[in-house]
């Protein structure tokens, strides 16, 4: 008897990634569409989108691009106007965000807003606003781009800390607000990875060696690792998993002494 891979699919299903041309994002892309998504990628800067979605259409797969600055109201509108014309939608992906590494008391007004509005209230905005277009899917699933800096206290700065520890608790009210509705939510929790963003510091030998040693596995993720805990979460072999935080951290959440 072959085994049922129906649970390990993602064939025909609609998937909306933010922030998916870089890093994380980029990753989760490219793992939705091996699983047979049919993705609609996200991003602030058309031209990358474009050269982005080109080369997956390339390669097969089925994939289209809309350019957005979530933390833009007018902007995220358009995206809400796009992603209802999809008419359901399966799988959404609160991937956008970004960070400004500083001491609290550096930070301007501007900067604060930003980060929030970035990484936090475009995720809210965006997911309450489809979430007619969530519903009408039999089984759908979001999943949050979080972070272990909102579990525990890093070097990330306050800011970047407090809007992934809220992401977290967003993920864990929906999970139960909207369970009724077939609507799956969680969330994923890296630690450094060799993104764009944290190359920044991890090009530093001294933060490298700091990283590694508070980290059992003794080595940074790659985006592909995380990606895929993200798309499992999205697969019908999770079916029973929801409001859930998943630490993809090489064990650095569980080290203690």
């Amino acid at each position: 008897m072959k085994p049922d891979l129906s649970p390990w699919t993602l064939k025909n299903k609609k998937a909306v990634v933010t922030g998916g041309t870089k890093g994380i994002g980029e990753a989760i892309v490219t793992e939705l569409l091996a699983l047979g998504a049919d993705v609609l990628v996200v991003a602030r800067t058309q031209a990358v989108l474009e050269e982005k979605v080109a080369r997956w259409t390339e390669s097969g797969y089925s994939v289209s691009g809309f350019p957005c600055d979530v933390s833009d109201p007018e902007s995220l509108s358009g995206l809400v106007d796009r992603i209802r014309m999809m008419g359901t939608l399966d799988v959404l992906i609160n991937n956008a965000g970004m960070n400004i590494r500083k001491k609290a008391g550096e930070y301007s007004e501007e900067e604060i807003n930003r980060i929030f509005s970035v990484n936090l209230a475009s995720a809210f905005s965006l997911t309450r606003q489809i979430y007619p277009v969530l519903k009408q899917s039999p089984s759908s699933a979001v999943v949050n781009i979080a972070s272990v800096g909102g579990l525990t206290a890093l070097r990330s700065g306050v800011p970047y800390a407090m809007t992934k520890a809220a992401l977290i608790q967003m993920t864990k009210n929906l999970a139960v607000e909207w369970a009724a509705d077939g609507i799956r939510v969680n969330a994923v929790a890296p630690w450094y990875t060799r993104t764009p963003m944290a190359e920044a510091v991890l090009s530093n030998p001294d933060w490298l060696k700091d990283v590694l040693a508070r980290t059992p596995m003794k080595r940074v993720a790659d985006p592909a690792e995380v990606a895929r805990a993200a798309v499992f979460l999205c697969l019908p072999a999770a079916s029973y998993i929801t409001g859930q935080c998943l630490a993809v951290d090489g064990g650095f959440t569980a080290f203690g002494f």
